[in-house]
């Protein structure tokens, strides 16, 4: 039995079909089974909350494999809930029903004194999954292409207009969800993964401007671009906290996205991920036309001493 919490988000309808794909069955743990019944097929849907230890304790029973892609970066819970403690609370459930491996949806840069809240949260989770007991990979993807891509691009498609949060000119490292799925299933399936970190970055750095131009190339729509000035981002990220928790932290994370260096050197990742075949035009211009990508990039790990 695979385990999947967190899989309604991005990375769980391309996740789980590589999964079901195993022939394994495959439980999704979910506080919403009937929405998440709609993106996904194949699986044995299970209502719980696995911040909740009872909850954590029953969506483990029977596993072999756990993977986690919990967030509560779009939550009401909140990051340090959702992603640090959700997360112990999920990896000690997994070590006392005896799971074999703990497979840990983090991110790039994830540190302990890293100015993003998401990222610091994530950095404890990592170290949570170290101390558990428990064979772990750690997976640590960059910015989700399709995430951005629905923020900006869908909007200037469906509507013709779109807002950038800030300048619009930091550049930002942007990988596909399917290839970050598809490095779970590998760690999954090769034991050598077991105590490593896997760093999955994408092909190239863009600004979210470069995402829009990129988005109206693909569409045929131009649309209309307006930009948030930082100013009012950093009023909004403090006035919203006491009404809308979730968006002012949006907010507050879109705002240090357009100041802090989230790139990759270009020539290592074609260096490391030599098998790279698309652009992240074509990425973008398949996710909008719902077409198969059909790319495939090999990933670089380091030691569980990372």
């Amino acid at each position: 039995m695979i385990v999947v919490a967190g899989a309604s988000g991005t990375l769980g309808p391309v996740l789980i079909p590589l999964l079901v794909g195993r022939g394994e069955p495959v439980r999704v743990v979910t506080r919403d089974p009937h929405a998440a019944g709609r993106k996904l097929s194949g699986v044995e849907l299970v209502a719980g909350d696995v911040t909740r230890p009872a909850d954590a304790r029953r969506a483990v029973e029977g596993a072999r494999v756990v993977v986690s892609a919990i967030t509560g970066f779009a939550s009401p819970a909140g990051l340090q809930a959702v992603d640090a403690e959700g997360n112990r609370i999920l990896v000690e459930a997994a070590a006392a029903a005896g799971v074999e491996q703990f497979v840990l949806l983090s991110v790039a840069q994830a540190s302990a004194d890293h100015p993003m809240a998401l990222l610091r949260a994530k950095f404890a989770a990592e170290q949570a999954v170290r101390a558990s007991g428990v064979g772990w990979t750690i997976i640590r993807p960059t910015a989700y292409l399709e995430t951005w891509l629905g923020l900006i691009g869908g909007p200037l498609v469906a509507q013709g207009k779109t807002l950038v949060f800030g300048r619009g000119q930091n550049p930002i490292n942007f990988v596909s969800a399917l290839d970050v799925a598809r490095f779970v299933d590998l760690a999954i399936a090769d034991r050598s993964f077991r105590g490593k970190v896997v760093e999955v970055p994408g092909p190239e750095n863009l600004t979210l401007d470069q995402l829009v131009e990129i988005t109206r190339a693909a569409s045929g729509r131009s649309g209309h671009v307006s930009h948030s000035p930082r100013a009012v981002m950093r009023l909004l990220s403090i006035a919203l906290r006491p009404i809308n928790r979730m968006r002012a932290g949006q907010i507050a994370a879109a705002l240090l996205m357009d100041t802090l260096d989230m790139t990759i050197d270009g020539p290592t990742v074609r260096a490391a991920f030599p098998s790279i075949q698309m652009t992240t035009a074509a990425v973008v211009a398949e996710r909008l036309f719902r077409a198969p990508t059909g790319h495939l990039v090999q990933p670089t790990t380091t030691t569980g001493a990372h």
